[in-house]
């Protein structure tokens, strides 16, 4: 059954204008230029993609932490963008996020029980913050510390408590093991996975890293310059990628066989600005595809379906490279 609905999503930002507030506005910046998918109950999608490409974007959107463009979130049937503030604060319960940096998303002044308490109070629940430690690897003795006594790991699992504290169904993950070492990037995720299975929750884990999103994800869809350019099931994404943007970043992840060998796929330049995308597919200026064509400069390719289940925007994503 589908938890989550998003249809043809658009942000885009105003631009600012130039010479001191005068003059005309620069281009809009199109973060997220219509993007489609769904979420499963109890299921992960990974939105994977480089830095720019817009995925933060779509998670905040999402939840309504910014205001969209266009398009529309559809949350057990709810249209989210729809909903005046009484009803959105009340369906904030359902809907969580987990940022990036533990640090700058906890409050320094408040100790992690007052953190924890604060949106039961909001949200007129009760429960037990001992409980919810307990239930993300922290002892009860660290609901009197404050952020700056934890460790970048600990304060990760205290948000992941306040997330939880609601007794939430879907969790935006934006990169939430991104700024934490390798080895407790490990255990967090074994941590989320694990949560999943005991609530029953459903996320969509945002990440840079191809390899991180295969540990957790059901599906994949992976994003360049606001738009889905290849959506397909994990296990078939990892095994036979239909994009060249997709191909080029699983070749830069690391192979932890030394003597394995490995073609890297190196892009050229960097990722365009959004306000000014090129003509054509996107990615074209970087494609490093052998039959690449002016086709490519003058005609987007839509997201079309190239085997069941496995979608690409590519006018080639038939032919291997």
């Amino acid at each position: 059954m589908t938890l989550v609905d998003v249809r043809d999503l658009v942000k885009h930002y105003a631009g600012e204008r130039r010479w001191f507030g005068l003059g005309r506005p620069a281009a809009a910046v199109r973060a997220v230029d219509g993007v489609s998918f769904a979420i499963a109950s109890g299921k992960t999608l990974g939105l994977v993609g480089e830095s720019g490409s817009g995925k933060t974007t779509v998670g905040r959107t999402m939840l309504r932490l910014q205001e969209p463009t266009a398009g529309k979130v559809l949350f057990e049937e709810n249209d989210v963008f729809a909903l005046d503030a009484t009803r959105l604060r009340a369906l904030r319960r359902r809907m969580q996020i987990v940022f990036q940096d533990p640090y700058s998303s906890l409050n320094p002044r408040m100790t992690v029980e007052e953190t924890l308490r604060e949106p039961l109070e909001i949200h007129g629940l009760s429960g037990a913050v001992p409980a919810l430690l307990d239930e993300v690897g922290l002892d009860a003795a660290f609901a009197k510390r404050y952020p700056h006594e934890l460790s970048g790991g600990q304060r990760q699992r205290v948000g992941i408590a306040r997330a939880l504290s609601v007794e939430p169904k879907f969790v935006v993950c934006d990169e939430p093991v991104s700024a934490l070492d390798v080895s407790v990037q490990a255990q967090v995720l074994n941590l989320l996975a694990d949560l999943q299975t005991r609530r029953r929750l459903t996320y969509l884990f945002i990440a840079h890293d191809l390899a991180v999103v295969r540990h957790i994800a059901d599906d994949v869809a992976v994003m360049y310059l606001g738009k889905i350019v290849e959506r397909a099931p994990a296990a078939e994404i990892y095994a036979q990628p239909r994009h060249p943007y997709t191909r080029a970043l699983l070749s830069a992840v690391p192979e932890p066989n030394p003597r394995a060998s490995k073609q890297r796929i190196v892009l050229a330049g960097d990722i365009p600005s959004p306000a000014h995308p090129p003509s054509g597919c996107p990615f074209h200026p970087r494609c490093p595809h052998p039959l690449k064509s002016e086709r490519c400069h003058t005609e987007p390719p839509p997201l079309r379906e190239i085997t069941p289940g496995h979608l690409a925007a590519c006018h080639y994503a038939e032919k291997p490279m």
